[in-house]
């Protein structure tokens, strides 16, 4: 049975502490999933991939451009793999807002079409900015259709230095570990996803997931640290907006 109390009244035992956090979190299912919620790679591919795929595409234009000068003609293996990307990117396009997500997402990896997939473009071209980047789609597309082995040999090949991409890449390696339930490798490569850029859209959300992370490891100063973290540095940020429930929580349990 529930009882007042009063404006301004501090728990005093553990239990009234936890007691406090759940009533003031926004729901008690807000307390109890949010956290398991939040390192599903499906959601996390639905909120985000309209970002992603606006990222992808300019590093594409960027190649296509560097690849209109001297290059083109010095590098014909180059242009090469970037014909061979047209066909198996449209797919993986279409496969972020197809229902037929499974089927599009194969054919991109697999090809179709008289065109190689992204498997091959990465392997044949390894050596081109097209095949780096096809180990991205490729990482990706295998975290979409759940083959999460695959999904981490794929991110864990690709190389850029953009400030958003690359933690990105980051993070969808730390999902899929999380998937496989290896939570140390998982929160090694959120931290990594963290300290590769900071910025307003990846690093509160690798926060957030490592916090998480952490705190199911049982590392509950570090988890802390996190969520603390968001709550001043990214107040504006989706994260922050239930970050007390994770404050308290993290706090009562080290009491």
């Amino acid at each position: 049975m529930a009882t007042y109390k009063k404006r301004g009244y501090k728990p005093k035992t553990q239990k009234e502490k936890t007691e406090v956090i759940e009533e003031n979190s926004t729901t008690a299912e807000v307390f109890n999933t949010l956290d398991e919620s939040a390192s599903k790679t499906e959601d996390w591919i639905s909120n985000n991939q309209n970002i992603i795929l606006s990222v992808v595409g300019a590093i594409a234009l960027g190649v296509l451009g560097y690849l209109g000068y001297d290059k083109f003609i010095a590098e014909p293996k180059a242009q090469e793999a970037m014909n061979e990307m047209y066909t198996a990117q449209k797919y993986f396009d279409e496969a972020v807002t197809s229902e037929a997500k499974d089927s599009l997402y194969n054919l991109a990896l697999n090809g179709a079409e008289g065109k190689f997939g992204m498997v091959d473009i990465a392997s044949e071209y390894s050596s081109t900015p097209a095949g780096n980047l096809a180990n991205y789609y490729a990482g990706m597309a295998y975290l979409n259709t759940k083959d999460y082995t695959n999904a981490v040999k794929y991110l864990s090949e690709f190389r850029t230095d953009d400030p958003v991409l690359g933690p990105i890449a980051k993070g969808g390696v730390a999902d899929a570990f999380v998937q496989l339930n290896q939570l140390d490798d998982a929160l090694d490569y959120y931290e990594q996803a963290i300290s590769a850029s900071t910025n307003d859209y990846t690093t509160p959300m690798y926060l957030f997931k490592a916090g998480n992370v952490a705190n199911k490891l049982g590392q509950k100063d570090k988890a802390l640290d996190y969520f603390e973290r968001i709550k001043t540095d990214f107040s504006d940020s989706d994260q922050a907006k239930n970050i007390d429930v994770f404050i308290g929580r993290a706090e009562a349990s080290k009491s």
